[in-house]
């Protein structure tokens, strides 16, 4: 396993990996930015504070983050939260205080070295999740890739707030409203990203180096242009404008500032905003930690992130996106998914995503407001398929019920509801497996005769209880018991008072019962010779 410092990677920087890392960051440019602006959409803020947070996500977090591969930003997780928020607090100035406070409260979680809870959700439930994402994505797009937008870009819930539909209903009505344009192009974008990728993988230098996605858009953008000039019922543009890629443009005579919004620190004597605070560094800290496990699932390198670093930097990074006018910053899924996917071999790929969204709202909107969303429902297809391959669930599936059954309940889980309440589910059932689990074969039972040797052969769990009760109720009278504790580095408070109880039993009906190495507190570090033994005999 190997752990990475930011500031080693940055300085010992090798000049050979820009070309892999350039190539990621465009590819992740081109994800992020319609993401960034449905979000804000989607949360009731200006569409600049997406990108605001997209910007911060990628130049800052990606600079400081615990990991090589994991690209922050808006995540749609908070939507919902954010919306209320807004509502709640009367103004988006004074919700970019309670973000201020959300980054403090993550840098202290940080600095107090909070992010170790992260090793604590188990792998089954961490795997799930990105097959969920997968999935969701996949079934998201599918309405922008038949050219129906009615729900906003980077919305993954199950129901959906935009129109009140829901995932599966949004995608028979997309269906039944499909636009032939948008069909020609999202069809024609995703062929082209399945043959670029087998040209890759047969060693041919360009289309390694060439990014398939920004040839999907440019196929996007022609398709679409031509559709103007030759066929214009099929332009994308006409009057479907939400259809294309929207990024407020500044205005001639525009002061740089203008755009920005501030926080109003006046709002600081407001009791609500350190609730908003508090509850928008809860959840952006877990959806992180949960991002920065799945993205080492994913790093073909098997890099190991620090979370505690991770906590840092999105403490910083929200920080400063509260103070220019920025949503909630958390690690991504969708974004880190895609720069795994597209070759990324460093924390480079994030900055530079972030540049390239500060160059398109500075230098470049008008011409980028001139992709379809269609071809970027292809390219996000494609990085939804790779998280959820069938190979998958057949691999999840031979592990073992014990693993399988947390894996699919996250997975339904998330596709049905969303990402927290589907992790929580797939958690909870994840951790009464795992007990379970350790609650068999916990102890063996030796009969020689009238000789019974019950051998505790690992820690006993309160789940181990009854088995070891029905174990204890067969000996016979006449029998010589010697329980052995040797192995048992913690025994639960619960069963070792019914191993000292069964004393009186014993007596009672003529057995031999010996405790052996059996104590309470072996387990924080009390000698085995200081142990408890009990010794009963006839």
């Amino acid at each position: 396993m190997k752990i990475f410092h930011p500031l080693k990677t940055l300085t010992n920087y090798s000049p050979s990996l820009l070309r892999y890392d350039a190539s990621a960051g465009l590819s992740v440019f081109l994800v992020a930015l319609p993401l960034c602006l449905g979000i804000a959409l989607a949360s009731g803020a200006p569409l600049f504070s997406g990108l605001v947070a997209g910007i911060i996500g990628g130049i800052v977090i990606g600079t400081l983050s615990g990991s090589e591969l994991s690209v922050s930003g808006p995540a749609a997780g908070l939507a919902v939260i954010v919306f209320d928020a807004i509502t709640k607090l009367g103004s988006f100035e004074a919700f970019l205080v309670a973000v201020v406070l959300a980054g403090v409260f993550q840098l202290a979680l940080g600095l107090l070295k909070a992010g170790r809870f992260s090793g604590y959700f188990p792998d089954s439930v961490i795997k799930g999740m990105l097959v969920a994402i997968g999935i969701v994505i996949v079934l998201k797009q599918i309405p922008h890739a038949l050219g129906r937008d009615n729900d906003y870009e980077g919305e993954f819930a199950f129901q959906q707030l935009a129109d009140g539909e829901n995932t599966l209903s949004e995608i028979y009505r997309a269906v039944e409203t499909m636009s032939p344009g948008a069909l020609i192009i999202s069809v024609s974008a995703l062929l082209l990203l399945i043959f670029w990728e087998k040209l890759a993988k047969k060693g041919i230098n360009f289309f390694k180096v060439f990014p398939g996605a920004l040839a999907a858009v440019l196929v996007g953008v022609g398709l679409n242009e031509l559709f103007r000039a030759v066929a214009p019922n099929l332009y994308m543009g006409r009057s479907a404008t939400q259809h294309m890629v929207q990024i407020p443009q500044i205005e001639a005579g525009q002061s740089l500032f203008s755009i920005f919004d501030f926080p109003n620190f006046a709002e600081l004597n407001n009791p609500q905003i350190y609730i908003v605070g508090i509850t928008i560094a809860i959840v952006a800290s877990l959806e992180t930690l949960l991002n920065l496990e799945a993205s080492d699932r994913l790093d073909p390198e098997k890099r190991v992130s620090s979370p505690d670093q991770e906590l840092v930097a999105q403490g910083v990074g929200n920080i400063l996106s509260g103070l220019i006018g920025g949503l909630p910053v958390t690690s991504v899924v969708v974004r880190t998914s895609a720069n795994v996917y597209s070759g990324a071999k460093t924390r480079v790929s994030a900055i530079v995503h972030g540049f390239l969204l500060m160059g398109a709202v500075f230098l470049a909107a008008s011409l980028l407001n001139r992709i379809p969303l269609a071809c970027l429902a292809a390219v996000l297809i494609t990085v939804g398929y790779k998280l959820a391959k069938p190979e998958i669930f057949v691999k999840y599936y031979r592990e073992g019920f014990n693993q399988f059954i947390p894996f699919i309940v996250t997975v339904l889980g998330i596709i049905f509801t969303d990402l927290l309440v589907g992790i929580a589910v797939g958690t909870v059932v994840g951790i009464l497996f795992v007990l379970y689990t350790n609650s068999q074969s916990t102890f063996r039972v030796v009969r020689t005769g009238k000789d019974v040797l019950i051998r505790l052969q690992k820690d006993m769990y309160f789940l181990s209880k009854p088995e070891l009760k029905e174990a204890l109720r067969e000996l016979q009278p006449g029998d010589r018991v010697v329980i052995e504790g040797t192995h048992a580095g913690f025994i639960d408070h619960d069963i070792y008072n019914m191993l000292l109880d069964f004393r009186e039993t014993a007596h009672s009906q003529n057995i031999q019962y010996e405790l052996k190495n059996v104590g309470l507190k072996k387990h924080i570090g009390q000698p085995k010779k200081a142990t408890q033994e009990a010794t009963v005999t006839e």
